[in-house]
């Protein structure tokens, strides 16, 4: 519903003035409210200050109905309200996902950490005590196939006295020279036990190497000096047991310069360096 107000002007005292009081009140022009001397002194109507005017407009239609020209601004309040909400919820579960890593990562580190101090792990130790060469008979002319066979002596050692290491299966070992790969076989599967020395002989082979000139003449030539520089790559996956908890899987790369005087099955071992990496 919709109703104007009109509030009377202020030179209204609200007293009858005077006049012919006993006219009939059938008569308007007779009536006291409406007699010409009422406005004496009045006839300038412009001076007149204006009524006010007080339009009443229904609730209903102020808070459910919004103008036209408003409508698409309500819809996009609507929408980023909506967006802030879901912001708002990603928000809190990414700091809850957040605080759970938190935690578990502190939880790891403080394991690891007493672990350490318990057991004091140290890396393994490898190193070859022989390395035997068959059918690499350099007297052949270059590019000449090969296929050399190597039987490589490892001696494995755990250095540690509580921890005990698992090699599984998986592994490989090769041999190269300056980059060439001669031989590829096996690092075999067994349990070490603290403070354990473990040697093992596994053979190497390979088939249809053929040399370079260039690379035919420089191996010649390190034999002739007696030094034949070699290379050993292994790649073995283990597992470690502290007490009575046994890690993941792990690798250990084990990388060795070894150095025979000659590439036949009597060479001795000149000189070998071994490195160990651990790859949690």
């Amino acid at each position: 519903m919709m109703a104007d107000r009109v509030h009377p002007t202020s030179d209204y005292s609200g007293e009858i003035p005077p006049g012919n009081h006993s006219s009939s009140s059938s008569d308007p022009s007779s009536s006291p409210l409406y007699h010409p001397s009422d406005f004496h002194g009045k006839s300038d109507l412009s001076s007149s200050p204006s009524p006010d005017y007080v339009i009443q407009v229904p609730k209903d239609q102020i808070y459910r109905v919004p103008p036209p020209e408003n409508a698409h601004l309500i819809k996009t309040y609507t929408r980023r309200a909506a967006g802030r909400r879901r912001s708002r919820g990603c928000c809190r579960f990414l700091a809850c996902f957040a605080l759970v890593l938190l935690s578990l990562a502190v939880a790891i580190a403080a394991t690891a950490a007493v672990l350490y101090l318990v057991y004091r792990p140290k890396l393994p130790s490898y190193s070859f005590d022989s390395l035997t060469v068959k059918n690499l008979n350099l007297s052949l002319p270059a590019g000449a196939a090969f296929s050399p066979e190597i039987d490589a002596a490892v001696r494995a050692v755990n250095p540690n006295s509580k921890i005990s290491i698992f090699y599984r299966e998986g592994s490989s070992i090769s041999v190269f020279y300056d980059g060439v790969n001669l031989a590829n076989g096996v690092w075999p599967a067994f349990d070490q036990k603290p403070k354990n020395v473990t040697a093992f002989v596994t053979a190497l082979t390979g088939k249809g190497i053929r040399l370079s000139s260039a690379m035919h003449t420089k191996m010649l030539t390190a034999e002739k000096r007696r030094e034949v520089p070699l290379t050993v790559d292994a790649r073995v996956p283990v597992r470690v047991k502290f007490g009575a908890v046994t890690t993941w899987t792990i690798t250990v790369k084990v990388k060795c310069d070894v150095t025979v005087d000659k590439l036949t099955p009597a060479a001795k071992i000149v000189s070998k360096t071994c490195h160990v990496k651990v790859n949690l």
